[in-house]
């Protein structure tokens, strides 16, 4: 399975090495931003609040920017651009000592993150034939789910809030893994160029996000897409984890658990999923990752009802809840980007990855904004009806996307067809 997965081109291979490393480095510091700021630099819990949302808020801005920029200038020049300031950003970290100088950092490190993500895309979908492009697209999330668990098992036993210097040097390393991808992507001189003919300055993508938007089974992918990560990804980080240690009444160490299960579950089922879903409908793929959510969602509701009477079936539910919630995301993370770039076209394909891109910036701020209420109402259980109802409602978003895609576009068909049968020969 592992064979068929892998691209055919070596570039791309390459490529995705160095999403591996880079991920390795990004696993060591994920958990940990919020810590460091407080307990290791002391910032009072809502400034460091507002350090992180305004890296949210920043990156949010740039990546229009950043797209059209790959489209003018080729995906190549802007991904090298942003690894080098991703690197600088994430390794001045260490040298954070107030709130004026996590900010400047912060602002640093969003300008990097804002174009890492569609270039990376871009790159790949231009390495890459539309037949395996989706497998391809689900391998590369797999080994950042990968890199991200074994970066977070390693800094996990080397942080220590009592010494300084074991978070400055977790920020050193995860800026020296952002060079890998930047050095892979030197190796490969041919790889990453404009998409389209003609000089850097000439407007060949003429109409740019207006074109984007008028595109309209792909605004109608990016409604599915925001209904779905408002009421699934968004919720994890703020939901699903108050709801778990207040309703549930779970232990930290259980919530821990629980995001450990959810990258087993997608590193271990990820190949498995690519290969079930060749020539299935991706429309019907997103409906069911809909499903899957809600499912995961009342998983963890029923684990608030008897919580505080059964500790043990709570803890299961709320661990359940993630590997559910993780096989959704195996089936999301391959169909979503080759969606979006069986879409798009050369001139354009750095604004349509953006645009992809901006779902989860977009529903990261009003996801969490809107758990805290929600999750206040009703012992929490508004709020697992309001994400249950938001991941069916996406559902059928996403079925009615159908009809507006050709076969191959929903990957019921090859897009790339089979070579004619030569006609017979006249007698």
């Amino acid at each position: 399975m592992l064979s068929r997965a892998l691209p055919r081109r070596p570039e791309a291979r390459r490529m995705l090495i160095g999403t591996l490393l880079s991920a390795i480095g990004r696993g060591l510091t994920l958990p940990f931003l919020f810590i460091y700021l407080t307990d290791v630099r002391g910032l009072t819990d809502a400034r460091a609040g507002l350090v992180i949302g305004w890296y949210g808020v920043v990156t949010l801005a740039l990546s229009p920017i950043g797209g059209a920029l790959i489209d003018r200038f080729g995906a190549r020049r802007i991904l090298l651009s942003g690894l080098l300031i991703e690197a600088v950003g994430t390794g001045s970290l260490a040298l954070v000592d107030s709130t004026a100088s996590a900010f400047g950092v912060m602002t640093l490190v969003a300008m990097g993150s804002s174009v890492i993500w569609p270039g990376q895309n871009t790159i790949l979908a231009s390495l890459t034939d539309a037949d395996e492009r989706q497998r391809v697209f689900g391998l590369n999330f797999a080994l950042l789910n990968l890199g991200i668990g074994v970066g977070g098992l390693t800094s996990g036993a080397i942080v220590d809030t009592a010494r300084a210097v074991t978070f400055q040097t977790i920020y050193v390393l995860d800026a020296i893994s952002y060079l890998m991808p930047a050095l892979i992507l030197l190796t490969l001189p041919h790889v990453g160029h404009r998409l389209t003919a003609g000089p850097a300055g000439e407007r060949t993508s003429a109409g740019g996000y207006l074109t984007v938007l008028r595109d309209r089974p792909f605004r109608r992918l990016v409604i599915f897409g925001l209904v779905l990560t408002t009421c699934g990804y968004a919720q994890i980080e703020v939901g699903f984890t108050a709801y778990a240690i207040r309703v549930a009444e779970v232990t930290p160490r259980v919530v821990a658990w629980a995001l450990a299960g959810n990258t087993v579950m997608i590193v271990l089922s990820q190949l498995l999923v690519l290969r079930r879903m060749e020539g299935r409908s991706r429309t019907g793929g997103l409906a069911v990752v809909g499903g899957v959510f809600a499912l995961a969602w009342l998983v963890l509701g029923a684990g608030g009802v008897v919580g505080p009477g059964n500790a043990l079936v709570a803890a299961l539910c709320v661990v359940a809840c993630s590997a559910i919630f993780g096989f959704g995301e195996t089936l999301l993370s391959p169909v979503m980007p080759a969606l979006t770039n069986a879409l798009a076209t050369d001139a354009l394909r750095g604004r349509y990855n953006a645009m992809s891109s901006m779902i989860f910036g977009i529903s990261g701020v009003i996801g969490p904004v809107t758990a805290g209420p929600l999750m206040g109402a009703a012992n929490g259980q508004i709020w697992v009806v309001t994400v249950v109802s938001g991941c069916l409602v996406a559902s059928l978003v996403g079925l009615s996307l159908r009809r507006l895609l050709t076969p191959a576009q929903d990957g019921r068909e090859p897009a790339i067809p089979p070579a004619a049968e030569p006609a017979p020969a006249k007698a």
